[in-house]
């Protein structure tokens, strides 16, 4: 088992290394990665609001209740 250590300056100093051996993304591929989740959003969302409003079509047209 690992030992504990409860020293703040020991973990700090843990933190910054294990900091260091991350691999960041560049600029361009933060910016490009952010372009795609939003488009997907966007996609995502456009898709949902014509199912709700194809299924509040359907219930309209089998219940003739709603809007």
């Amino acid at each position: 088992m690992a030992s504990k250590t409860s020293n703040p300056f020991v973990f700090l100093q843990q933190v910054r290394s294990e900091t260091a051996k991350v691999t960041w993304p560049s600029r361009r591929e933060t910016m490009i990665s952010t372009a795609m989740v939003l488009a997907f959003a966007f996609i995502a969302a456009i898709f949902f609001f014509a199912a709700d409003q194809l299924m509040a079509y359907g219930v309209e047209l089998i219940l003739g209740i709603g809007r």
